[in-house]
């Protein structure tokens, strides 16, 4: 039954700043994932990074992006363009509340891109590129989908849209945010490099684990809680005709739930088999690439559809992660690509096949799959492409990569001159701070002038590197280790901890995701 018009619109108005609120809160999710991931001494980068993508992004959203894919949607499209009114936002008050509900997408695409270059980037350089996602490259992926350009149906379709008779199906951004971030984050990885040490001269990996799976695993629950905001929230809950969403809302919020379930269940399962026991740092990325692959899928599939999308997502984590780092030789420290990336793309392509039309499963036809193909493809060319110039431009600026003797001190020390663990870091001097490996020094006890490595007595059990002197490569079986005196003691695994992701990026996000 319809309900007035104004009621109608008040609410769903609210309901949209209340969903801009639950997103935004993804951005400490995202920061907790991504520092948990990195060694101590580089986590205060990775939040610097956080809050830059957050603060630099909304300006650089507001004074161009938004306009911007307004601008695009009407170049690839039959829409007449008219720069002057795509930019009337500025000073129209009525558009400001979705102004915000894009930032926020916005910024969940930039923040994904720090997961994957976390550890060796120049903060000069990543600034820019921030700038750059939130300015030109997101903004120009909305204009192909969302604001009506290339890809979209309706009376004045885009182009390719037109040609195949369908529009391109992603509801709530899996391509369109979260695996435009995660080829974001790879491109990137891949042009600023691996870092010290993650490759041995032969070109095999070597783990160099995160810092802290409590904070990775925190960081995954918070973005899970706000991806309900991101899914659910895309949905008004009246529509035009001022008559209640229910059954729309009831499909988005069961198919995301039931999309995560699957996806850290699949990833669980796969880590147990490929390394001998289940990882939680696996199994929570693998929970953030379920969410993304039914991020777009959400209201088009049937709820076992979303629930196989879902653990598709999850299983793919793993492998995808040993591919990018073992045969293409890309440090990827969160796993962006995998949980962002790939599961975006995996579950939009696969909407036709779980498709529901009526209540009912319907296959959603060849078209409709094809578009689904060719618009994939469309968006992945661009980030590459889009994120390929802003790096290289951000490199002749700026130089992508601090130096190696900054790496080996940690970019915390190197870039923001902090510690973001104190008690690690002496007796308070100005003078020792963080040493080259993350841990902590003693005061000198011979006059030195410099301190000393700590004694095993001294230091205890704390390494902030991870804890985890020595490990096996993520997606290896864990080695069996006898520590009993007789040769008889249980197994003691050693866990890289910190190679895996996660997208969300994010989850953007042991070195996973974002």
């Amino acid at each position: 039954m319809p309900v007035e018009p104004a009621v109608a619109e008040g609410i769903n108005t609210v309901w949209a700043l209340v969903v801009a609120f639950l997103i935004f809160f993804m951005q400490p999710g995202f920061a907790l994932l991504e520092a948990g991931q990195v060694r101590a001494k580089n986590a205060g980068n990775v939040l610097m990074k956080n809050m830059t993508d957050w603060t630099l992004g909304v300006l650089a959203y507001f004074l161009v992006g938004f306009g911007l894919s307004v601008v695009v949607a009407a170049l690839t499209s039959t829409s007449p363009l008219d720069v002057g009114a795509a930019f009337a936002y500025v000073s129209d008050s009525g558009q400001w509340i979705g102004w915000l509900v894009g930032a926020v997408f916005a910024m969940t695409a930039a923040t994904i891109v720090s997961g994957a270059v976390a550890e060796r980037m120049s903060f000069k350089a990543y600034v820019f590129v921030a700038a750059a996602m939130t300015a030109v490259i997101y903004p120009v992926a909305t204009g192909l989908t969302w604001d009506g350009g290339l890809l979209a149906a309706g009376d004045n379709p885009g182009f390719v849209a037109d040609l195949l008779g369908v529009g391109y199906l992603d509801f709530a951004g899996a391509t369109v945010v979260h695996m435009l971030g995660g080829l974001a984050g790879l491109t990137g990885a891949y042009m600023v490099g691996p870092r010290t040490g993650r490759f041995d001269e032969h070109g095999n990996s070597q783990p160099i684990p995160g810092h802290s799976m409590l904070l990775a695993v925190l960081g995954t629950l918070i973005l899970a809680f706000g991806w309900y905001g991101f899914n659910v929230g895309t949905s008004a809950i009246f529509n035009s005709s001022n008559e209640l969403l229910g059954a729309q809302l009831g499909r988005v919020a069961l198919n995301t739930t039931l999309g995560m379930g699957a996806g850290a269940l699949a990833a669980m399962a796969m880590s147990a088999r490929r390394q001998g026991k289940p990882d939680p740092l696996w199994t929570a990325n693998g929970l953030l690439a379920g969410l993304v692959a039914v991020t777009g899928a959400v209201p088009h599939v049937t709820w076992w559809g979303g629930l196989i999308l879902g653990g598709l997502g999850g299983a793919i984590v793993l492998p995808t992660y040993r591919f990018v780092v073992d045969e293409l030789g890309i440090d990827d420290v969160c796993g962006v690509f995998p949980v962002h990336g790939a599961a975006g793309a995996l579950g939009t392509i696969l909407i036709p096949v779980f498709g529901v039309q009526g209540g009912s499963w319907s296959f959603l036809g060849v078209n409709q799959l094809i578009m689904q193909i060719v618009g994939c493809a469309i968006i992945a060319l661009w980030a590459v492409v889009g994120t390929a110039a802003a790096f290289t431009i951000a490199d002749a600026l700026f130089g992508l990569r601090v130096s190696e003797e900054e790496e080996e001190l940690g970019l915390d020390e190197g870039e923001h001159g902090v510690s973001v663990y104190p008690e690690f870091t002496g007796d308070g001097a100005p003078e020792p701070t963080v040493s080259a490996d993350g841990g902590r020094t003693v005061p000198p006890t011979d006059g030195a002038d410099g301190g000393r490595p700590p004694t095993e007595d001294e230091a205890g059990r704390v390494e902030t590197d991870g804890g985890v002197p020595t490990g096996v490569p993520m997606g290896e079986p864990i080695p069996d280790r006898d520590d009993s005196a007789d040769g008889s003691g249980t197994a003691s695994p050693t866990i890289d901890c910190g190679t895996t992701p996660p997208a969300v990026d994010e989850t953007d996000g042991g070195e996973a995701d974002e």
